[in-house]
């Protein structure tokens, strides 16, 4: 059985803020959700990476970097080579190229974007605050390398270990555009526990069977299978930690139905960027 995993990583995992796992499976046109795990520290999320396959995880950071700003930067235009690069130069170092490459762009374009990110609407891999994304990438794809996990259109690695990007607020946005988390206890408001509540009903609800539906919206995330206790698990978190793990998971298990060897990424995705899983009309 492949194992499905939805990852909602941080740039600095601890037990206060762990890396955050949805482990699931296929069933059919449903997902079932069979746990969480944590990864407190490094370790423990290299030993994930390490785990053997069959599986396919969806991880919530950026694979890649502008292809305008490494050019700019005159930093290595493969993947592999631009990973090891960035790890070489470490996080202060890191920062502080990325800092003075902002200040050198026109105001109001300070943060060039990759091509998935304008249509996802996720923030630009330059951005160090709130989120930092950068970091984020600084620490997962180094780790993806080394784990030699494959990475559809960017790296090939074991095919038994499968790697794609997620973005859990692109699945979000497609159910409510309301906030529905926060890391700040004064913000984790009763709105906030209503938008979890809508967005796990949606996951959860029963859908026409597939032949009803039309072909384009087939490949869709399929219905989320989750007992009770994670039900509630899911709308306790005010983090949004869980609730955000289980979107990549799904995201994952719509990359699994599409299968190898795209995992329904586009043709045409640029190598050195990557691309967002289900953003854009050939992920539909």
């Amino acid at each position: 059985m492949l194992q499905l995993l939805g990852i909602d990583f941080t740039s600095a995992p601890r037990r206060a803020k762990p890396i955050t796992v949805a482990c699931g499976h296929l069933d059919g046109a449903r997902v079932v959700l069979d746990r969480f795990e944590h990864c407190v520290d490094w370790p423990s999320f290299e030993a994930l990476l390490a785990h053997p396959g069959p599986w396919l995880g969806a991880f919530d950071f950026p694979f890649g970097l502008p292809r305008e700003a490494i050019s700019d930067l005159g930093w290595p235009q493969t993947w592999p080579a631009l990973v090891r690069h960035c790890a070489a130069l470490g996080k202060p170092a890191f920062r502080a190229a990325l800092d003075a490459y902002r200040e050198s762009r026109p105001v109001g374009r300070r943060y060039a974007h990759r091509a998935t990110d304008l249509p996802a609407r996720s923030h630009s891999p330059l951005k160090l605050v709130n989120p930092p994304v950068g970091l984020m990438f600084l620490e997962g794809a180094p780790r993806l390398l080394a784990a030699g996990v494959h990475v559809p259109g960017m790296h090939d690695g074991d095919p038994g270990r499968v790697a794609i990007e997620a973005y859990p607020g692109l699945l979000a946005r497609r159910i409510t555009a309301a906030s529905y988390k926060s890391d700040e206890r004064r913000k984790q408001t009763e709105e906030r526990r209503a938008a979890r509540s809508r967005i796990i009903d949606v996951l959860t609800a029963e859908r026409a069977p597939p032949e009803h539906v039309p072909a384009p919206f087939r490949l869709h995330p399929p219905r989320l299978v989750a007992t009770h206790g994670q039900r509630q698990a899911l709308l306790d978190d005010a983090s949004g930690d869980l609730l955000d793990a289980v979107l990549a998971l799904l995201q994952a298990a719509t990359a699994a139905r599409h299968g190898p060897p795209r995992f329904g990424l586009p043709a045409a995705m640029d190598p050195l960027e990557g691309w967002i899983a289900g953003c854009g009309p050939d992920n539909a």
